[in-house]
């Protein structure tokens, strides 16, 4: 068994955009000359998060709402309390959907749906360069 390890950065344009990094892992996997293994991406920070969507404009609407209902930018956060950085929202949204996923890759491609992308969502208030590390385990 291998492991790499690889850090991508991204520059997020700030809350609620969604990057769909399917193709930068994909490339990882044909870069590592693996064809069988897991390719793991974590989102280094605590306002950032990384799972899979079907990356169309409607859905990427639905996620944005559906987090505004169960983490409201308005509510009060003892997060704003004690640092008046008023991104309690963000570090909660970003605990619910998590800083990773794990991926089988077989014949050195994702194993993904048809419709089904990796993606990263910026959480926090304003733009930010967050760095992805991607490592894949496999033969």
């Amino acid at each position: 068994m291998r492991v790499k390890s690889q850090g991508i950065q991204i520059r997020t344009k700030g809350e609620n955009d969604v990057v769909n990094i399917t193709d930068m892992v994909a490339n990882t996997i044909t870069g590592s000359g693996m064809t069988e293994g897991a390719a793991t991406v974590f989102a280094a920070g605590s306002t950032a998060a990384v799972t899979t969507l079907e990356f169309e404009p409607g859905l990427v609407k639905d996620l944005t709402a559906m987090l505004e209902r169960v983490s409201p930018k308005g509510a009060n956060y003892e997060h704003q309390r004690t640092w008046n950085d008023n991104n309690g929202h963000s570090h909660v949204r970003a605990a619910l959907i998590g800083p990773s996923l794990c991926v089988p890759f077989i014949k050195g491609r994702l194993s993904l749906g048809v419709w089904q992308q990796i993606v990263l969502v910026e959480l926090d208030v304003r733009p930010r360069e967050r760095t992805l590390v991607i490592q894949l385990m496999g033969e």
